[in-house]
């Protein structure tokens, strides 16, 4: 049996995306993230446009199959969906996320169909990079596995706070087009030096402090409960939960800020406000300690609900969550759908989405910038609340990812988060990994995973504002789009010229 060179080159793309999740957490192979862009690249300049979209989607298959394969976890095992339906959910959603590449790559070679060293540099890069912005809003966005995550320890990571996680990916994908330019010859000088400039800059920027300590350290403890997923909305169980909470905090001394995880009091707010919150409340001023603790609330003048983080101890506060995971906290289209997603048996799986405009709340005297769960991947969320924010505070529940990759992923974004924002920050989750993180994304402190655990450790707040907390996404996506068109302008103008002259125009 013989196999054809098409089969043979969609395998090889498909195989890429596979590994190129080796690039991310908890494997940590960064440079696998631009030998994997530069396979698709390769590939992609050989390709006409159809191809450039296959060779695209087996790519993403690969890449995203093997990348969110929690997600079957979090609906099977946890929802309790059955194996059918939750295979086909997750299914889709990963053949969904392939569209991307695959889209990209056929814009690429329809607008290029014959690229040179100058669309290779130019528009590859940018295409990909603009394909992951796209996928952090679109339909509500899902910016999981955005590839410059995968260079938090990398050399590469000193972008972060100058463009944030794109601009760090742009630095991937520039590298990974350079990589094949080397590799065919093409302006082989400049293209090196182009690849040591942008690595070696990239390292000598990473010493620098753009932000500074803004007061005195803070001892600071985050507390791990490891309560079984399917134990913690039981109301059998509320009480031993309660009770773990407090017994664990109990052994911490001396502490200016205690945290808890999002839920970790798994009852509303109203249910608890005249027993247990006072008693919490009380318990931490006589240590002169602030608590953050993850709870529901409920509205009682509109019955909206939310997925919240309460401050007790301290200068009384709530944050609503404002980011909500679709199918999960919240119905899309719910008066089409109806009670469908009652199956799927989530608890209070219609959450309402805080405001954009909440304000900060207030932990040991200083003011905090918190995001419960999923918010955290979303680094534009979390710079509205800089410069004025001195800290960072994540609560999650990472046990719906069971023993899979993404609380290993999910903790990569979150020292993205602080690389970005030169803000330490306080990670705690459910069944771990909670981590203490500095403002320059070094773990301090991490927990095991699914132990009972009590993380201690100091922190200190920063003040000012690194690049990317004042400009955003902004420059990095124009920049994207600027390098789209210039290769397709230069093409349109030597097109014309050739064609005046009766000549057919070179590739660009």
């Amino acid at each position: 049996m013989t196999i054809k060179p098409e089969r043979f080159r969609g395998g090889v793309a498909f195989i890429t995306g596979v590994l190129a999740v080796a690039a991310f957490a908890p494997f940590g192979w960064y440079p696998v993230a631009c030998l994997a862009l530069a396979v698709l690249f390769n590939q992609w300049l050989a390709d006409s446009p159809w191809q450039a979209f296959r060779h695209g989607g087996l790519f993403g298959l690969g890449f995203f199959g093997a990348g969110v394969s929690w997600v079957y976890v979090s609906i099977h095992v946890y929802g309790k969906v059955p194996v059918a339906a939750a295979a086909t959910v997750a299914a889709a959603l990963v053949v969904f996320l392939s569209l991307y590449p695959a889209v990209v790559g056929y814009a690429l070679k329809r607008g290029s169909p014959i690229p040179g060293w100058r669309s290779l540099v130019l528009a590859f890069p940018a295409g990909w990079i603009l394909a992951e912005w796209v996928r952090s809003w679109l339909f509500s966005g899902f910016p999981w596995l955005n590839i410059g995550n995968s260079q938090v320890d990398s050399p590469l990571a000193g972008l972060a706070p100058v463009a944030g996680v794109y601009g760090t990916g742009l630095a991937v994908a520039l590298s990974a087009a350079l990589l094949v330019a080397v590799f065919r010859g093409w302006n082989r000088a400049v293209s090196l030096a182009v690849l040591c400039v942008l690595w070696s800059g990239a390292w000598l920027l990473q010493p620098v402090s753009w932000t500074e300590p803004r007061g005195a350290p803070l001892d600071v403890a985050i507390i791990q409960g490891n309560i079984a997923q399917e134990d913690k909305w039981s109301p059998d169980n509320l009480l031993h939960t309660l009770t773990r909470y407090r017994e664990l905090t109990a052994t911490v001394t001396d502490a200016d800020l205690i945290v808890w995880p999002e839920t970790a009091i798994p009852a509303f707010y109203h249910q608890l406000e005249n027993s247990l919150i006072p008693q919490l409340d009380e318990e931490m001023r006589a240590a002169g300690a602030t608590l953050l603790t993850g709870i529901p609330v409920l509205d009682k003048g509109t019955w909206q609900y939310y997925n919240s983080v309460v401050s007790l101890g301290g200068s009384p506060g709530f944050y609503y969550k404002q980011h909500l995971v679709p199918y999960g906290e919240y119905l899309p289209l719910r008066g089409l759908l109806g009670h469908s997603l009652d199956a799927l048996a989530v608890p209070n799986a219609d959450f309402t989405s805080g405001g954009a405009d909440q304000s900060l709340l207030q932990a040991a005297g200083y003011p905090v910038a918190t995001s419960i769960c999923y918010e955290v991947i979303f680094g534009e969320q979390l710079i509205n609340d800089l410069p004025a924010a001195a800290l960072l505070v994540n609560v999650s529940n990472d046990a719906w990812f069971g023993k899979s990759l993404a609380p290993h992923q999910h903790l990569e974004m979150a020292r993205m988060r602080t690389r970005e924002t030169g803000r330490p920050m306080l990670r705690a989750t459910n069944t771990g990994i909670s981590a203490i993180i500095a403002y320059d994304g070094r773990i301090v402190a991490r927990s095991p995973q699914f132990e009972e655990a009590v993380l201690t450790g100091r922190i200190v707040p920063r003040q000012g504002a690194t690049p990317y907390v004042v400009t955003g996404n902004a420059p990095v996506v124009i920049l994207c789009v600027i390098c789209l068109l210039l290769p397709w302008i230069a093409g349109r103008i030597r097109s014309r010229a050739a064609g005046s002259a009766g000549t057919a125009p070179p590739g660009g």
